[in-house]
């Protein structure tokens, strides 16, 4: 039989593909499942089971939390990277890790083909397909929803008629949960007009009291929460813990797609926008004004190149060297305020704070200068637009 890897998520679309692979292609399926976080222990076991059931010959699940944090979420911290000044791109960015550990593990078991769910229309089909022809030219993809063009609806009525008969309601919603957020995309997200409804949520406000939270930033990096030290990756999950119990982090974003149209989908993300908002805060405080400057277009462009499934490319790692440079000052704590469906910034303490210095304090006092000196540094400064309006004066 012809052996084929299939990143299997134990959605509908993925479990159409393995029942359809193996039954109807002939294909001997090995199920791979990708743990960026999100999954317990009781959920990975019970995805296992469910692939084996549908027809998988194999099935394997890849913790790839620790290398999702180091290789990439890293970087959209230190660049503070909201995708349209909105999205932290939750999914777009665990989909590369996801399909390079998917292509490593299909040369590891010699599979000469391997499969996802995506659909035509989407972003990941362009992540997926890039990575895997990247990495291994010669290896066939495969991708029955999008060569057949199917409807959910579709896949869930030819899986019915093969005994496959799940829940299968809760693909109204196609949810996608990892360490740096869920994506939530369904009937609203198609139109223009309409928000999600509360329900399609998958963290319910159960907390309304508001309190005061501690994070802590050690190079730029997420070291502690409530002084409670932990590596990064454990903190960004105890952090959306405490966070999410809010439902703080909601939103739709709008984009542009890789493939030229219009994208609508709902997120939640708690902990990836409160650390990204709280380690820009304490870089305000602690980094120079050039520095913000160049920083803010340089980690737009990673944001987009990764967006776009540009990992490979050795500019990501260019602009990963920069943005690490750039951190060394960043440590400090930062205070945060937690309240139903918000937060509040309230202040950091660093002792790399560049408020702290002896020149002067904003908008009260100047100790490192005199008055004749600021008059001279203005009328210096003025120059420019003086000439300007001089020559277009006499034009």
């Amino acid at each position: 039989m012809k052996k084929i890897v299939i990143a299997y998520s134990g959605g509908l679309d993925t479990s159409y593909c393995a029942k359809y692979l193996s039954k109807e292609e002939n294909f001997e399926v090995h199920a791979v499942s990708v743990n960026t976080a999100g999954f317990t222990s009781e959920e990975i076991e019970k995805i296992g089971n469910n692939a084996k059931m549908i027809g998988a010959k194999t099935y394997k699940n890849i913790d790839a939390v620790s290398s999702f944090y180091n290789k990439v979420v890293k970087y959209l911290i230190f660049g503070n990277v909201l995708k349209n000044n909105t999205y932290p791109l939750s999914v777009s960015a665990e989909r590369i890790i996801q399909a390079i550990e998917i292509v490593n593990y299909a040369k590891e078991i010699g599979a000469e083909y391997i499969a996802h769910g995506s659909t035509g229309a989407g972003n990941d089909q362009v992540r997926f397909d890039m990575i895997f022809q990247t990495l291994a030219p010669g290896i066939k993809i495969i991708t029955p929803i999008r060569d057949k063009k199917l409807t959910r609806q579709e896949e869930i009525a030819y899986l019915q008629q093969n005994g496959v008969d799940m829940n299968w309601e809760k693909a109204k919603y196609s949810v996608n949960k990892g360490l740096w957020g869920t994506s939530v995309g369904g009937l609203e997200t198609l139109t223009s007009s309409s928000p999600l409804p509360e329900t399609a949520y998958p963290s319910q406000m159960v907390a309304k009291e508001s309190k005061q939270i501690s994070l802590t930033f050690t190079k730029g990096e997420l070291t502690a929460v409530n002084n409670k030290e932990n590596s990064p990756e454990n903190n960004i999950e105890t952090l959306e813990n405490i966070a999410s119990k809010y439902a703080i982090g909601r939103d739709i974003h709008v984009g542009d797609t890789i493939i030229g149209i219009k994208g609508r989908v709902g997120f939640e993300a708690a902990s990836a926008l409160i650390t990204i908002k709280s380690h820009h805060l304490l870089e305000k405080h602690t980094l120079s004004k050039w520095q913000l400057q160049h920083k803010d277009y340089m980690a737009n462009w990673y944001g987009t190149h990764l967006h776009e499934g540009m990992y490979l490319d050795p500019v990501m790692r260019d602009l990963e060297a920069f943005m690490s440079s750039s951190q060394d000052q960043v440590s400090g704590k930062v205070f945060v305020s937690l309240h139903p469906y918000r937060f509040t910034l309230d202040g950091i303490e660093s002792k790399n704070d560049l408020m702290n210095n002896g020149f002067g304090k904003y908008g009260e006092e100047n100790t490192a200068w005199t008055a004749d000196d600021a008059k001279g540094f203005i009328k210096i400064l003025s120059n420019s637009g003086k000439i300007f309006q001089h020559v277009k004066n006499q034009s």
